[in-house]
This record gives structure tokens, C-alpha cells and sequence, in this order.
């Protein structure tokens, strides 16, 4: 900020340090850079909110994928734990994880459990250097593991078996570990991570995502119309078939999320006209005094 703002960055900084009683300051052009205190590092927090940040990065990821929006609630996502750790360190943010994707639940899985299906890909470029005359072997070896072998790899990071009578190992950064993607789910792997995304909306999930598309568009009226964030309002909504039992069913959470003292189905003849997944409906939103 400094270079571009200079006066604004110091009034800035004296003003945030006048609170904390230092006096010996006289500008933070000329005061030095505070040092780190290793001590206060917290390893295990920072590994727990990495884990939540790239569980969360491959989840949204796999909703683009197949274009379904955040808003949109879903089920479960299903994470085979290689680990104990890796285990405890998801349970420790699930709870953040699940509000970040939109998910109801967070389930784990062993990886021998059957429920994702892997395969293995060596990467030639550096196995070849590394296996030369034998590399045609060690790849059909490992086109054959079995999920458990897999598994295995994976948790160890290697994996050694007999080729001419002589052990030989792969690492797990010689070859791609993939995922097939199973009926109604998608998968995504970086690492010793993967995740497998239920991409199923089911009945009752869509009336939810309903609900909260409409909240999102009142919300969107209120401040186009000026509103102040404490004032009441009356929301009138038109009929429409496929989203009538979605309104009155959260009705209650679309009131209290938008301020609304009533919310009412009625044909409609004026008010704000929005859409959303190829549904239009029409918004009335009126101030209540």
C-alpha cells in the first residue's frame, strides 16, 4: 500500500497501533518488520484448514462440471480415508466443508469398500528412464492391480512385486492414480485425496434449491428498490407449478432470510419478473410500515 498511498498508509497504521499503547513509533515508513514467532505456528490447524480448503476446491470443481450452481443443495460427498490422520483431520472441518459446497452430509469410506473404482497410469517418461528394458512388464503389472493393491499404493507410496524373479518398486509419483466415475456420482483425485460428489438432485433437494434461488432474487429486489437491511417486507409470488409446493413448503425460511412479514401465492398482474433454471416467476415486493 505504502508505495502507492504513502500518507494513507502511515495515518493507517498509527492509528491501528495508537490502540495497543506503543508510543515509540514515529512512522511505519521507519518502523521494522515484526518477526515471527514460531511458537505461535499451529501445524496441525494449518494441515486441517489445507485439507478443508482442497476438499472444498475439488468439490466445486466437480459441480461446475456438471453445471450445477452452489445454491443448488446435494446430498453427500464420500471421501475414502487412506489414514487414521487424514480421517481426523476432515472430521475436524466437516462441518465447515459441507457449508463451503452446499453438501447435507460428509461420509468416509475405506478405499476397499468398492465404492470408487481406480485404475493406474505410468507415467513412461519417467519410468522408462527409470525400469528401461522391463518397462513393458511393469506396466502390465500395474494395468493388473486389484482396488487393494491400489490402496495400498496409495497409503504406502509405493508398491514392490516380482518381475523375473527380482522385487521391484514403484513410487506413487511414477504413475497417475484415476477414477471412474459410477452412476449418479463424480469423482475427483489429487494426491492422497479423492472425493466423490452424489450429483443426484433428488425431488426434495430441488424444492430446497428453489427456496434458496428465490431468496437470492428478493434479496436482489430489496436493494435494487433501496432498502434498508432492518426493514419488513410483504412478498407476493405467482403461480407456477413447478415451484408452488417448493414456496409453501419453506416458506418460513424465505421470510426469515429476506425480512419478509408474509410471503402469498396470488396471480399476479404487475411486479419484478425473474428466472432461474428455465423457470420465470413474478416478484412483488412491497415496504411494510
Amino acid at each position: 500500500m505504502a508505495p502507492i498511498a504513502p500518507f494513507f498508509a502511515d495515518r493507517l497504521y498509527m492509528d491501528l497501533i495508537a490502540t495497543t499503547g506503543r508510543d515509540n513509533v514515529e512512522s511505519v515508513h521507519l518502523a521494522k518488520f515484526p518477526e515471527c514467532n514460531e511458537a505461535l505456528i499451529n501445524e496441525a490447524l494449518e494441515a486441517r484448514m489445507k485439507m478443508a480448503q482442497d476438499i472444498t476446491s475439488m468439490t466445486l470443481a466437480l459441480r461446475k462440471k456438471v453445471n450445477i450452481k452452489v445454491r443448488q443443495p446435494l446430498q453427500c460427498i464420500m471421501i475414502p480415508t487412506v489414514s487414521e490422520e487424514q480421517k481426523e483431520q476432515i472430521e475436524a472441518v466437516k462441518d465447515l466443508i459441507m457449508n463451503e459446497v452446499n453438501v447435507k452430509e460428509v461420509n468416509f469410506a475405506e478405499s476397499s469398500t468398492g465404492l470408487l473404482v481406480k485404475r493406474v497410469k505410468c507415467n513412461f517418461r519417467v519410468m522408462g528412464k527409470k525400469f528401461g528394458k522391463q518397462m513393458k512388464a511393469v506396466a502390465a503389472a500395474m494395468e493388473a492391480l486389484d482396488q487393494e493393491a491400489i490402496a495400498l499404493l496409495e497409503k504406502e507410496g509405493s508398491y514392490t512385486f516380482n518381475i523375473d524373479d527380482a522385487p521391484l518398486t514403484v513410487e506413487v509419483a511414477d504413475v497417475e492414480i484415476l477414477n471412474e466415475d459410477i452412476p449418479g456420482w463424480l469423482v475427483a483425485n489429487e494426491g492422497k485425496l479423492t472425493v466423490a460428489l452424489d450429483v443426484e438432485v433428488t425431488e426434495e433437494l430441488r424444492r430446497e434449491g428453489i427456496a434458496r434461488e428465490l431468496v437470492n432474487r428478493i434479496q436482489n429486489i430489496r436493494k435494487e428498490n433501496g432498502f434498508e437491511i432492518t426493514d419488513k417486507i410483504k412478498v407476493t409470488l405467482s403461480h407456477n407449478e413447478q415451484t408452488d409446493a417448493a414456496i409453501e413448503e419453506y416458506q418460513a425460511y424465505i421470510c426469515t432470510q429476506v425480512q419478509a412479514n408474509s410471503l402469498a401465492l396470488d396471480d399476479l398482474t404487475d411486479g419484478t419478473e425473474v428466472t432461474f433454471d428455465e423457470l420465470t416467476l413474478t416478484v412483488k415486493v412491497e415496504k411494510e410500515f
